[in-house]
């Protein structure tokens, strides 16, 4: 991959109005993801007087989550991209797509959107606990390593596909439904082992409001090596050099 496509930034962009708008498209978009995903998960709870988890749940959670994740990509596309995911924030940096200044008001608006929606889910349900993600009985943390490297990559891999190759083309119209899919798809595989998070600003929040740290670096460096991974053979495959146009405040 070209490194001279890897660009800094400038304080002056990272604090003009569009990328001010962009960072607060992404915190509105990932409150919607998390409260409706971490939300249905409560709410099953709720149902079942929390009772253990079934086959039933699982699917539950991967629809909620799928559902969640295309509403929240489409309703942020048009304004910061739709990223709704630090790792893919940090994916579109490795490949060149936007600067780090601009990821970092990305991050800090992830974050902060996932936080207030595990503080609205346990205000609004009463005070239910909102539980961390967690890795299961005879899973290690290399286990879910593996897992969150290998579930990410699908999903970023999906969304330069969809969404980042200049050759798209029609395609780009069903990118939101697609990353929503491969979400709800891998949830489907790895729910059951460490929760399928793909997504560090997802597992932050509900460690932040319990303030259940255990292996939570698993959900940040499982995600980030997952997305560079795709961000760079996807680059170096399949857009390569004559794909890239110069880095403008507009760019996903």
């Amino acid at each position: 991959m070209a490194v001279y496509r890897i660009a800094i930034g400038s304080p002056r962009e990272a604090s003009s109005p569009a990328a001010i708008r962009a960072a607060f498209a992404e915190f509105f978009s990932m409150l919607i993801f998390v409260f409706a995903g971490q939300g249905s998960g409560m709410a099953y709870g709720k149902l079942t007087m929390g009772g253990p988890a079934t086959p039933s749940g699982l699917i539950i959670a991967s629809l909620s989550h799928a559902f969640a994740l295309m509403v929240a990509v489409s309703v942020g596309a048009n304004i910061s991209g739709g990223h709704v995911n630090p790792a893919v924030t940090f994916g579109a940096f490795v490949g060149g797509n936007i600067t780090f200044l601009r990821s970092i008001l990305y991050w800090v608006a992830q974050l902060l959107g996932s936080v207030v929606a595990c503080i609205l889910l346990n205000f609004a349900t009463g005070g239910m606990e909102i539980s961390a993600f967690s890795l299961s009985d005879g899973v290690s943390v290399w286990n879910a390593l593996i897992f969150e490297i290998v579930m990410t990559f699908g999903l970023v891999y999906t969304v330069y596909a969809t969404a980042v190759d200049p050759k798209k083309g029609n395609v780009g119209i069903i990118a939101p439904v697609a990353i929503g899919l491969i979400v709800g798809a891998n949830i489907l595989v790895g729910g059951v082992f460490d929760g399928a998070s793909m997504n560090p600003a997802v597992s932050f929040g509900p460690a932040f409001v319990s303030w259940t740290w255990t292996n939570h670096w698993v959900y940040w460096a499982g995600p980030f090596i997952g997305s560079a991974t795709a961000a760079i053979l996807y680059d170096n495959i399949f857009i390569g050099d004559d794909g890239h146009q110069p880095l403008s405040n507009s760019d996903f």
